[in-house]
């Protein structure tokens, strides 16, 4: 991915235009209290299969407001992401397309750029924050299946959680499999199971957040 942060002297407004409507590529929601004046955080939210933008957005908008993040949601091309269905393509160009408007609006810390999903979204954040660990410095993967970075760049602090009971990815077939790969590949990450199915609590969003908002600490 191309897209970088550009620095708070180039951000243009503290609201600016919304992404044009009828392309539908992405979704964007900016705190109330964000300043073109002070760096903020970014969180790329990726929805899981046979899911819309909207969706991924309605798990931690709330609490997005609350600690101040910018949430930015793109949609799939298909009905998942483009490496399920061949390859990686035209999400990721379209993903690039979204955060390249993103930073030439706002003021996003470089330093605090996430990105993060449910599903095969986590599992395609997981493979996008690993191939691309110089932009995205934290990954949120909430229930993932697999992980598939083109190569690996950089060293991203990853967020997984996982539900015991759950029937869609099953726990034992996929993060207790990919935590410790990741972990012996050097990454550090934060593991957290909850007791449930392939869902993601309110509990776990609000840890997430919490581990974001503390730099993975």
């Amino acid at each position: 991915m191309r897209a970088r942060p550009l620095g708070l002297s180039r951000a243009v407004s503290a609201r600016p235009p919304p992404p044009v409507p009828e392309r539908g590529d992405f979704l964007l929601r900016v705190p109330t209290t964000y300043r073109p004046g002070s760096p903020t955080p970014l969180t790329v939210m990726l929805h899981g299969a046979s899911s819309r933008a909207e969706d991924i957005l309605a798990l931690p908008e709330g609490l997005a407001e609350r600690t101040g993040l910018i949430l930015l949601a793109p949609n799939s091309r298909g009905y998942t992401w483009d490496v399920l269905l061949g390859g990686y393509g035209p999400d990721v160009a379209a993903i690039d397309r979204a955060l390249q408007w993103t930073f030439s609006s706002h003021a996003v810390d470089p330093a605090r750029v996430a990105i993060g999903g449910f599903s095969d979204g986590a599992s395609y954040a997981l493979s996008l924050g690993l191939t691309n660990g110089d932009l995205f410095t934290h990954v949120l993967a909430f229930s993932p299946g697999f992980t598939a970075p083109a190569r690996r760049v950089g060293s991203p602090r990853i967020f997984v959680s996982h539900g015991t009971r759950d029937a869609v990815l099953p726990i034992d077939l996929c993060s207790r499999r990919i935590v410790p790969t990741l972990q012996r590949t050097g990454y550090d990450v934060a593991y957290w199971e909850f007791d449930g199915g392939h869902a993601v609590p309110p509990k776990i969003v609000h840890d997430a957040a919490n581990w974001f908002a503390t730099d993975g600490g």
